[in-house]
């Protein structure tokens, strides 16, 4: 039986030369993808979609704060679960984390001397993570420990979840005057938290012991648990980590309205999954990159940016989302069947 240490190898080549053409594959489809809708603009709009600036950069803001939640939810699939919950859990964590900041909120307030007063900002800022964490680290445990599928596990926690939001204000939204959380919202600040985060974990994925064992558990638990890994205590890490970055994600949508409502996240977990699935992610585990996780949310993107741009009407956009969606999963079951009739 190998021990731990040798599993605390690097990724080994073979592993990377896949990842490596899932992410070619995923580039030459988003270069596909642009080129279609810039012709497609000047037939029916007589006007360059690539070549608008402004529009390129709102679209990178529309699905940065899905993509922070699309690198945890990568490396929970490439360990072979599934998280459901990132939405409620987003729309949680905001929902708690904010009613710590809002101005005249008596029932949060700290008491000092005869009056109240706010907390300070990093508290709701740190109850938010810690709310993202926290769902994730039940989601992990009730995966790990009582071995239900994680599809029940985190659908469970998305339904509780959204409950926890609206019940903790009565389904009131909260709104805060202060500009002390604005700074992560606004600008190209969630772009950059986004990239930060992405870079992170391509070296954590790449290169160290947490990698190797993510990469292990998908593609064969029962064979990484003989080799000396920890699979229970490594689920419960991947899904605590997978909350924590929804957790943030929903600091950043609050910051950008100073607000924050029990529906705000609707569909996030689904949106997320699909930027994994269409940038090489496998959908059965073992297989994927964040940085193929971060070429899907950019096909993604563009495609959301054309629809808008040819002024399709929004449900029709709702409705080839959906397409999208089962397309990617189509695809990445196709992907497995090939793989195995090539072996």
């Amino acid at each position: 039986m190998a021990d731990a240490t040798n599993a605390a190898m690097p990724v080994p080549d073979t592993a990377k030369k896949k990842h490596r053409s899932a992410e070619f594959n995923a580039l030459i489809g988003l270069v596909g993808i642009a080129l279609i809708f810039e012709i497609l603009g000047w037939i029916f709009q007589g006007q360059s979609f690539l070549g608008n600036l402004q529009r390129l950069q709102i679209m990178i803001l529309q699905v940065s704060v899905i993509g922070i939640i699309a690198v945890g939810v990568t490396q929970v699939i490439i360990t072979g679960g599934i998280d459901l919950s990132s939405g409620s859990v987003t729309a949680a964590a905001a929902m708690i984390a904010m009613s710590f900041a809002q101005v005249g909120t008596y029932e949060r307030a700290v008491f000092i001397d005869q009056g109240w007063v706010d907390l300070p900002v990093i508290i709701p800022l740190i109850v938010g993570l810690a709310v993202g964490a926290f769902a994730g680290l039940i989601n992990g445990a009730l995966i790990a420990y009582t071995k239900i599928p994680p599809f029940i596990a985190t659908l469970g926690m998305m339904v509780a979840a959204r409950g926890i939001a609206k019940w903790w204000t009565r389904g009131q939204p909260i709104s805060f005057p202060t500009d002390a959380f604005a700074a992560i919202g606004q600008g190209m600040m969630p772009v950059l938290i986004l990239l930060c985060i992405i870079a992170l974990f391509v070296f954590l994925l790449r290169f160290t012991v947490y990698g190797v064992h993510t990469y292990a558990i998908g593609s064969n638990m029962d064979a990484a648990r003989m080799s000396g890994i920890n699979v229970e205590r490594h689920l419960i890490l991947v899904y605590t980590i997978a909350g924590l970055l929804t957790g943030l994600a929903g600091m950043i949508i609050a910051a950008r309205g100073l607000t924050a409502q029990a529906g705000m996240g609707l569909m996030y977990e689904l949106d997320a999954i699909a930027m994994a699935v269409i940038g090489g992610v496998s959908l059965s585990g073992g297989r994927g990159s964040v940085v193929g996780t971060f070429i899907g949310m950019l096909i993604f993107g563009v495609i959301l940016s054309g629809f808008t741009f040819l002024r399709l009407d929004a449900y029709y956009q709702e409705m080839i989302k959906g397409v999208i969606i089962v397309a990617a999963v189509v695809a990445d079951v196709w992907r497995q069947k090939r793989r195995a009739l090539a072996a």
